[in-house]
């Protein structure tokens, strides 16, 4: 059966891909939201950053779903700012608990958040990326997942500066045992 490529998709994939845009709509409304009650810059360049690059990644996933060929402005790579170092250990803080009032939004719940919606996003986009049988918009949903997760390593590093997310770390010796505890395996010679 010769089907247009408009119209290449299965019915898993069109629901799925239909989950995959209302969730970017979603996090697209919660960063438009969260904006204005961002104090810190570093945080509202971080959000102006990932809100502009999810805006043209949702515009590409409506292209090449409506159209079932390459979209005219192809999957982007997201770069982030931060640099890749962590403080390890713990320090005491507060107990966290559930905010009473919005007047108690804050820099680390809305950092919170948005760790969250890129989270969802690159665990939403896997599952409907395994079950498109269109050819680009599978490609297009493949290669957004790890810009999702470049977005999240971003704000985690944010929060880990801020001290919103710590890192505890084992000792030495458990993580060298553990470590060594994995030898690599012998070339496998296939079987004739």
């Amino acid at each position: 059966m010769n089907i247009s490529p408009q119209f290449n998709h299965g019915a898993h994939e069109i629901f799925d891909v239909h989950e995959v845009l209302s969730c970017t709509i979603g996090a697209l409304n919660k960063y438009t939201v969260l904006r204005s009650k961002v104090k810190d810059q570093e945080l509202l360049d971080i959000l102006d950053r990932q809100h502009q690059f999810m805006h043209q990644t949702y515009n590409t996933i409506v292209d090449c779903f409506q159209s079932g060929q390459d979209p005219a402005v192809p999957t982007k790579t997201y770069m982030m700012k931060e640099n890749n170092t962590f403080k390890f250990g713990l320090t005491p803080t507060q107990p966290k608990k559930p905010i009473q009032s919005e007047s108690e939004i804050n820099d680390e719940i809305i950092s919170g958040w948005m760790l969250g919606t890129a989270k969802s996003l690159a665990t939403v986009k896997t599952g409907a990326a395994m079950e498109t049988t269109n050819p680009v918009v599978r490609r297009v949903l493949a290669d957004s997942i790890p810009n999702c997760i470049e977005m999240a390593y971003e704000i985690s590093i944010y929060q880990n500066k801020n001290g919103y997310y710590q890192v505890p770390q084992l000792p030495i010796t458990d993580m060298q045992a553990i470590m060594q505890s994995y030898a690599p395996a012998p070339v496998a010679v296939a079987a004739r």
